[in-house]
């Protein structure tokens, strides 16, 4: 367990707290399931037992999990920060330079990234070279992908 802020979105920790909700709720079921498993007698060759235990001790460790980054997490306030800037949760729309096409990302901390729907990651390349740049700057990340290079043309909270 790490005792390092945990910066976030509050959609992130709300996201984080529902899914630690809904693992609380399948723990209780995979304790049921556990039990008819450990009725049916010998546990040796139980399949159903040992794959119960398995995912029983998965979702102990999601859980553990989930409650050291909740208690670790520090809401983003906006009004404390210069706005005009990228800065943990902004979005950010760019043109990326060499194929002339526009994306949006929301710079985010590594617990709430997730590419797929255009939250990345403050700390990757691409974020690295967003944070604290203004709308009008180009900036460039080596990525694993090669170099990308990015015109700012909006920020917003």
């Amino acid at each position: 367990m790490s005792h390092d802020r945990l910066y976030i979105t509050a959609e992130g920790l709300e996201k984080m707290k529902r899914d630690l909700a809904a693992l609380c709720e399948r723990r209780l079921v995979v304790a049921d399931t556990i039990e008819q498993a450990r009725s049916l007698g010998d546990l040796s060759e139980n399949a159903e037992y040992h794959a119960a235990k398995e995912e029983q001790a998965m979702v102990h460790a999601k859980i553990r999990d989930f409650e050291d980054k909740i208690a670790r997490a520090v809401v983003l306030d906006t009004q404390e920060r210069d706005t005009s800037k990228a800065y943990l949760g902004a979005t950010v729309r760019a043109q990326n330079l060499k194929t002339n096409s526009e994306t949006t990302f929301m710079l985010v901390g590594p617990a709430e990234a997730d590419i797929s729907v255009g939250k990345i990651s403050a700390q990757s390349p691409v974020g690295k070279a967003l944070m604290g740049r203004a709308v009008g700057d180009e900036v460039a990340a080596q990525t694993p992908g090669g170099a990308m290079t990015f015109k700012i043309l909006d920020i917003s909270y």
